[in-house]
């Protein structure tokens, strides 16, 4: 400062350094003006385009941008690799089904021993829901409650008295006929009527066979893989379904990634949920290897030539749950808000194009039902026979049901499409999975006339036929609810699960003891490849018949 008086002060020309600072001052001043002008610009376009959803997305693994979408892990994933992929959750997800679900992933029928295991109860934190009491049908987007009354679940009790302690019946053993047919008797209630009903027809023998195999599919879950098990027969694989007044088109993975070009289907619910994801990616690797960009919330897998996405979310019940104390049930075990839906994957759902929900066989576990904060009943837990227990698990798969759709139809920012599949049959022959229930040795669907009704799969196929009607019209939102009605179908295939084959240990038992009793099997998840394949057809047409039912037709 000192310096710059003194030259200012001195005579003319008696210092050169003073023809410079007038253009110093003049630089200074320009570069002052163009931070300025720089700083009003940025200010501008950030609130144009605020970056908190980036950001958000960023961290929480979806985001509403896919071109910011692109850049994520785009360094360092050209290609998966299951080995170091500590974001794939094998999950202790049936325990209480008989089942050890902490089998590693099989890469190609290569056991992989590397795979985190995830506890699925200690997975999410949930709290418990403070939402208070809502109008019919109305929804919190984040996970707000539904309101439900008990009256409601008595007008349908009925003879449905107890049914959640009724035993699965038998089916008799071997198929007669090549051909299985389905009677015409299956609920149509929602099934996608642009076209013939997709859920009444039978199975046929296609000698073509799979579209890929156990080697060719590196997500397969190694309890799935019953070729890589030793399973010995392989003429499950080839059964194909036949609609009665038209064609099933075998799954197309090209024109399938075309048809999603730029959007995402979500597979939301328990390991049921799982097996069908993984079968969608197995399909899908025939034509191009995704990229693998999950995380702790979510498995994510992007397809870069159409940039669409595959999403798995798990969800045990679909609905609110908390482990904290409400009344007299006390803390760690599992409390059901039956009229509040799973907030963990709900403020996801605005992302989705394609929601798949998958659910039922949870309300088999421990767990205490509340409905309007009151408990209202309980699976494996009601200490005090003198209170009387309002609903049983049943009405309570029924009324997570409706919730959870209802849920889904009103949310305020959600204009996609929902397939609910239909309960998934499970087929433990002359017991249920801890009384010698079995599926060994069954190597072809159900002839006709061969399949013994199973009152516990349609009491709760019939529930959740029941939700699902409630939850249509109860819809508000520019959504569309299909749902997906295989339950009757696949009660014919007893011949699709892994049954004892259920790892590649070489010294596992596969036959009954001398003294009969089964070896401990899966009769609950189907095989990979297998029928759980047809499901992925399935989704795929009723997706194709949407899609085309939107189309302006000046185009």
């Amino acid at each position: 400062m000192w310096k710059a008086m003194n030259l200012a002060s001195s005579p003319k020309g008696t210092n050169p350094a003073m023809a410079a600072f007038p253009r110093s001052l003049s630089s200074m001043a320009a570069s002052v003006g163009g931070l300025a002008l720089f700083l009003v610009i940025a200010s501008l376009l950030l609130v144009s385009y605020p970056i908190g959803s980036t950001v958000r997305g960023y961290f929480y693994g979806i985001d509403s941008s896919r071109q910011v979408d692109l850049l994520i892990f785009e360094g360092n994933q050209s290609s998966i690799d299951l080995h170091h992929d500590s974001n794939l959750d094998v999950v202790d997800e049936d325990s209480s089904l008989g089942l050890d679900l902490k089998g590693p992933i099989s890469l190609g029928g290569v056991t992989n021993n590397s795979v985190n295991v995830i506890d699925s109860q200690s997975e999410f934190n949930l709290q418990e829901s403070t939402t208070g009491t809502r109008k019919e049908g109305q929804t919190n987007p984040k996970g707000g409650s539904v309101t439900l009354s008990v009256k409601e679940i008595d007008a349908d009790k009925g003879s449905e008295e107890n049914s959640s302690d009724a035993a699965s019946a038998d089916s008799k053993s071997g198929a007669k006929s090549d051909i299985s047919a389905v009677p015409s008797n299956a609920s149509k209630t929602g099934s996608d009527d642009s076209g013939c009903d997709l859920y009444q027809g039978r199975w046929f023998y296609d000698s073509v066979g799979p579209l890929y195999t156990n080697n060719t599919c590196p997500v397969l879950t190694q309890m799935q893989n019953c070729q890589g098990n030793g399973r010995p027969d392989k003429e499950y694989e080839n059964w194909r379904w036949k609609p009665s007044q038209c064609d099933l088109p075998r799954f197309d993975a090209k024109k399938f990634l075309e048809l999603m070009r730029g959007k995402t289907i979500a597979f939301i619910g328990d390991s049921v949920a799982r097996n069908q994801m993984e079968s969608m990616l197995c399909l899908l690797w025939q034509v191009e290897a995704p990229k693998n960009r999950g995380n702790k919330k979510m498995q994510r897998y992007f397809f870069r030539s159409t940039s669409t996405m595959v999403v798995r979310i798990w969800s045990s019940w679909l609905v609110h749950q908390t482990s904290e104390s409400i009344d007299f049930a006390p803390k760690d075990v599992v409390k059901l808000h039956l009229d509040a839906p799973d907030e963990h994957f709900m403020e996801f759902i605005p992302n989705f194009d394609v929601i798949v929900l998958s659910s039922g066989h949870w309300f088999a576990k421990q767990s205490v039902y509340v409905l309007n904060n009151e408990i209202v009943g309980g699976q494996l837990w009601w200490p005090d026979r003198s209170r009387p227990m309002k609903i049983n698990s049943v009405e309570a798969f029924g009324i997570s049901v409706e919730t959870i759709l209802t849920s889904i139809a009103t949310h305020p920012n959600f204009t996609g499409l929902t397939i609910l599949r239909t309960y998934s049959p499970d087929h433990y022959e002359g017991g249920a999975w801890n009384t010698g229930g079995s599926c060994t040795g069954k190597e072809k669907p159900l002839a006709p006339g061969e399949l013994v009704e199973n009152g516990f799969t349609e009491i709760m196929h019939k529930k959740q036929i029941t939700g699902f009607d409630r939850a249509i019209n109860k819809a508000t939102n520019k959504s569309k609810l299909k749902l997906m009605d295989i339950t009757e179908s696949f009660g014919y295939r007893h011949d699709g699960h892994p049954g004892p084959y259920r790892s590649p240990d070489p010294n596992k038992l596969t036959k009954r003891s001398p003294h009969g009793k089964p070896p401990p099997q899966d009769c609950l998840h189907w095989c990979m490849p297998g029928p759980v394949d047809t499901w992925n057809e399935l989704v795929f047409e009723i997706i194709r018949r949407d899609f085309e039912a939107n189309q302006d037709p000046s185009i």
